[in-house]
Order: C-alpha cells, then sequence, then structure tokens
C-alpha cells in the first residue's frame, strides 16, 4: 500500500473532510478522492460514507484507522532512528507557536537551526489560539502555562514575566501611572484568546522595590483596541496606541531601541513557564531533543541580556 494513501486516509479521519485533508497536504481534492478509492479498493472495504453534506467513517475504517497510525509511526520512528545512529538530524517538524514571540525570536533561531542541520526541515505555524495536534497536524506547540494534559510531554523552555509598557507618544501625551490603580484610567490593550479577553492584569511587586514578596494586585483594565495577535498588541502599543502587559523578553528588543518605556517598574507579573509540548512520548525524536535544548540555551542566553 501507497504510505501516502495511508497518511491522507488518517488526515481524512482527523478533519472529518476530504477538502481539509487535501490542504494539509497540498493536493487537490479530486487527486484525495482517488487516493481514498484507490485504498478503499486494496482493502476491499468502504472507510468512508460519504453524502453532499458530511463524510463518516465506517466500523472498518474506524478499525483500519488504529493499525494504520501505529504503521506510519513506526516508518516514522525507524526513520528517525536510523538518522540518530548516523549521527544526523533530519525530518520534518510542524511547530505551532505564539505569534509574537514567533516573529521576534524564534524565526532567527530556527533559521540558525536549520543552517547547521540541513536535512531537517521545519513548518511553522504563528498564532496565538491553541493549535490542535491532530487536526493541524502538529508535531510540537510551544506554549505559556501550566500544561495540565499528562498525556503530553512537556520540556520547560525558561520562565518569563511581563511588564507594562508604552511608547513615549503616548506617555507624554496621557502622562505615566504612579500605581497600578492609575491604569483603569488609561488605554490599556488587550488580547484575546479562544473569545477570552484579558482584562484581568496581575502584579507583584519586584524584589527591593519596598513591596512586600506576598503582595499582589489584581487590576481590570479596559481599552478600545483588542487583538488575538500578541505582535498586533504590540504593533498599538510601539505606534502609541496605549499601554499593553507584554512579556519581558519579547519586549527587549523594543525596549533597548527605546521606542517603548517600562512602566511601572517596580510592578512584574508572577513568572509564566513556557514550555515545547509534545503530544506524546513517541514522537520525542533527536530532532525534538534538539530543538528543545537550542532553544532552552538561546532562552537562558537571552535573559541574562539586559533590556
Amino acid at each position: 500500500m501507497n504510505t501516502a494513501d495511508l497518511a491522507l486516509f488518517v488526515h481524512t479521519a482527523d478533519c472529518g473532510s476530504i477538502t481539509r485533508a487535501a490542504e494539509q497536504l497540498d493536493i487537490t481534492t479530486a487527486a484525495a478522492s482517488a487516493g481514498l478509492k484507490r485504498l478503499e479498493k486494496q482493502l476491499e472495504v468502504q472507510l468512508f460514507i460519504r453524502s453532499t453534506r458530511q463524510l463518516r467513517i465506517t466500523k472498518e475504517g474506524e478499525r483500519f484507522l488504529v493499525y494504520c497510525r501505529k504503521a506510519l509511526d513506526n516508518l516514522t520512528a525507524g526513520r528517525d532512528s536510523i538518522h540518530a545512529l548516523a549521527g544526523k538530524i533530519a525530518g520534518e517538524l510542524r511547530v505551532s507557536a505564539p505569534s509574537d514571540l514567533g516573529r521576534n525570536l524564534l524565526l532567527g533561531w530556527i533559521d540558525d537551526i536549520m543552517d547547521q542541520h540541513p536535512a531537517l526541515s521545519i513548518n511553522l505555524l504563528l498564532g496565538d489560539s491553541l493549535a490542535d495536534f491532530y487536526l493541524d497536524r502538529m508535531d510540537l506547540a510551544i506554549r505559556y502555562g501550566r500544561q495540565d494534559d499528562s498525556s503530553r510531554v512537556a520540556f520547560k523552555l525558561a520562565s518569563l514575566e511581563r511588564v507594562l509598557c508604552a511608547s513615549p507618544d503616548y506617555l507624554a501625551k496621557f502622562g505615566t501611572p504612579q500605581t497600578p490603580e492609575d491604569l483603569t484610567r488609561h488605554n490599556c490593550l488587550l488580547f484575546q484568546v479562544s473569545n477570552r479577553i484579558y482584562d484581568v492584569w496581575d502584579f507583584v511587586p519586584v524584589k527591593g522595590s519596598g513591596g512586600k514578596p506576598s503582595e499582589s494586585l489584581n487590576i481590570r483594565v479596559s481599552g478600545n483596541r483588542c487583538a488575538n495577535d500578541s505582535d498586533v498588541v504590540r504593533r498599538w502599543m510601539v505606534a502609541g496606541k496605549g499601554i499593553a502587559f507584554k512579556s519581558r523578553i519579547e519586549m527587549a528588543p523594543d525596549l533597548q531601541a527605546g521606542r517603548v518605556l517600562q512602566v511601572l517598574p517596580e510592578y512584574q507579573s508572577s513568572p509564566i513557564d513556557l514550555h515545547l509540548v509534545c503530544p506524546n512520548r513517541k514522537q520525542i525524536t533527536p530532532a525534538v531533543l534538539l530543538l528543545r535544548d537550542i532553544l532552552r540555551e538561546r532562552f537562558a542566553q537571552r535573559l541574562k541580556q539586559p533590556d
């Protein structure tokens, strides 16, 4: 059997759509339909029940899907094992990452990795909505915060904190907040993920600022701009449209260049862990471990640099 047809079958089952599976595999819908019919003919069973409105997998298809996934996983593991034995980092990694972090840090780092390992291919999906490992065919995801799914493997890359920033023009026009409570009188640039707007900002005093380590503040803010893309929020801030609460590591280039200034430097967020998440242990390949180690090293180097 053609492994491309097997992969097409898995993608179609995951998507529930021949058209979407074809788009993911960069083939035409007609070619995908022909591949599924070819596979059904070889197996002498119907894998999907097709209608004008929906596509439904058959009982025979569900049973074959289990074995098909295992076969493709074993082929991938075998390829990676051969490459590991030869000391070669190769294959394709599909990686989901936050938009701002991806554009301003990861792009350059990934270029360096691929220059050193030309047999490695990386497909980078940037966006702040959570990608689905199976529907979006993701091998890895870079995600903030606690990872509660015990079936997945989460490698900690770094602990990051958010800081308040605004452009010099905005502060000159509207004044500089003196306390976190003052933010309620300012235009705060908001971030949204999966229909949730993050309009409550949490603060803890920075050590040595005079506040007690246990003190924390939760301030509900508002503003006239909200986006589901963190890089859009950063661009609004640089353009002088308001105050934003962003990761210090993402804002470092703008802070260093003077495009923005830190506001209320005596306060920041509690540290947030950044993880490299793999859907299961079987997919931890030499390429995944290489990416993990290099990203850990790059984040550690970046965090040592002054703003």
